[in-house]
């Protein structure tokens, strides 16, 4: 049995699709058909060359929600459900070690210095060559975690949920907000608008939002944002006037900052409150840096300034409750659909930020 995959063999060239024997499986590992990948916009730096951790060549793609065709041994996923041949799953991106110091005594697995992700630290070089999310197949070892779906939902609603939706919930778990309490985000992507979510789950009173894209936007309203700024209509001095207007001249209670721009984070942390929390979740990767004023931009306001690195398995539960109690909005979110032999054509559009969030169907 072989598989097609897109695979990225040089920085800032076309995706190539190859064919790659299906690996035998070892005792506890799945074989997944996989039925939609989210393209996301660390997909498109990791195509440009941006993040350090890559090893090519390599099939992209972190995200994916499929249908277990082949199980070596007993199976079951996060809720103790015993998993079949047959049965609609996600899984979540990340392995980590299980034992080391982070994953055991502090309880952040996120955080393990083993850890690695489907179509980030992965390679096709050697087997099992199936390693990213970019093909019709993937193989699934055994520490990997499983979410039973069910067999009616639609799929591909829920492929952001193991990464923007689960580093923006994350982001949310730490943030201490409260009912009630005043939020800005900075940027809509994907990352952005569910954080536009989850504030209103949270009982956020009001949620402002700025970004550069009027679809996303909208986007952005449709979750719950209550006021959008454009970036490119409204000057930083116009934007902080409007937020200080809106708060009581206080200043927001928690910003996030889910741009992954220097720029953002500088703004972000200008608006919050005196004794209010800054979130930053938006770098992936390196890109670029600010300069801080220590006494007036954190110590004499008692700022709290947290830093997010990525999310762990509770995390992705965390999102996938979200899409589905929302199941009609994040239908909205899914705005361009691809089959696997225009990969390319996806990274493009949301490169291009022309799509909100694009998906692979790799069977179409």
């Amino acid at each position: 049995m072989e598989a097609r995959a897109a695979v990225l063999e040089q920085f800032n060239e076309p995706l190539m699709v190859r064919t790659f024997p299906v690996p035998k499986l070892k005792e506890g590992e799945v074989l997944v058909k996989v039925e939609a990948a989210g393209v996301c916009g660390s997909d498109v730096h990791m195509w440009e060359g941006r993040d350090p951790r890559i090893r090519l060549p390599m099939i992209l793609g972190h995200e994916g929600v499929g249908e277990i065709i082949e199980m070596k041994g007993e199976k079951k996923d996060v809720y103790g459900l015993p998993l079949r041949v047959g049965d609609k799953v996600l899984w979540n991106r990340s392995i980590t070690c299980g034992h080391c110091y982070f994953c055991k005594v502090k309880m952040e697995p996120s955080l393990c210095p083993e850890r690695w992700v489907y179509g980030i630290h992965t390679t096709c070089s050697t087997p099992p060559y199936l390693t990213g999310n970019y093909g019709e197949y993937l193989l699934l070892v055994r520490e990997t975690d499983l979410f039973k779906m069910e067999s009616d939902e639609d799929l591909e609603l829920f492929v952001p949920a193991s990464c923007s939706g689960a580093t923006a919930a994350h982001a949310f778990s730490l943030s201490g907000i409260e009912v009630g309490d005043s939020v800005l985000i900075q940027g809509v992507g994907p990352l952005g608008i569910f954080a536009v979510a989850f504030s209103t789950s949270y009982g956020a009173s009001k949620v402002m939002v700025i970004g550069g894209t009027e679809e996303r936007l909208k986007m952005a309203q449709i979750m719950g944002a209550t006021h959008c700024f454009h970036r490119h209509r409204l000057s930083q001095k116009e934007r902080r006037e409007a937020v200080m207007e809106l708060t009581q001249g206080r200043g927001v209670d928690v910003a996030f900052e889910m741009a992954g721009e220097p720029e953002a984070l500088k703004e972000s942390l200008s608006l919050v409150r005196v004794g209010g929390t800054c979130v930053s979740a938006g770098f992936g990767e390196p890109h670029g840096s600010i300069e801080l004023d220590c006494f007036h931009d954190l110590n004499r306001k008692n700022l709290r300034l947290q830093g997010i690195w990525t999310s762990d398995v509770r995390h992705t539960h965390m999102a996938i409750q979200l899409i589905t109690k929302r199941l009609k909005d994040f239908k909205k979110l899914i705005t361009h659909t691809f089959p696997l032999e225009q990969a390319n054509e996806a990274l493009k559009v949301m490169k291009k930020k022309e799509a909100v969030k694009a998906v692979l169907l790799p069977h179409l």
